[in-house]
């Protein structure tokens, strides 16, 4: 073998070589970025469902429609009983006026 012939065939394989990894690199190129861009929304994804579980954690602790209700009825009734309470004592307290005037009165008298 002619060493001419060795160097031609090593340079064509080169050659071949070199541009089958030129198109293996352009194919690959586009691959990259989509992987850096599937990265990204694999990180966006990750924060935004750690802050849904925190907000579905916060929403366990908050009272439900019906207990809200049942919060508004007792505090109606509350009201009720206070505004009875407040009659009440409004009269006890004429009473003692009325009892102290008296007392006011006849005991200067005496």
């Amino acid at each position: 073998m002619d060493i001419l012939l060795v160097k031609d065939i090593i340079v064509g394989i080169g050659a071949v070589l070199g541009a089958v990894l030129g198109i293996w690199a352009f194919i690959q190129s586009p691959s990259k970025k989509n992987a850096e861009a599937i990265d990204k929304v694999l990180a966006t994804m990750t924060t935004h469902d750690q802050r849904l579980q925190q907000v579905e954690l916060e929403m366990k602790h908050l009272p439900t429609q019906d207990s809200v209700m049942e919060l508004k009825l007792a505090m109606t009734e509350i009201r009720g009983a206070m505004g009875r309470m407040d009659e009440q004592i409004g009269s006890v307290g004429r009473t003692v006026h009325r009892i102290d005037d008296y007392l006011r009165s006849k005991g200067g008298s005496q």
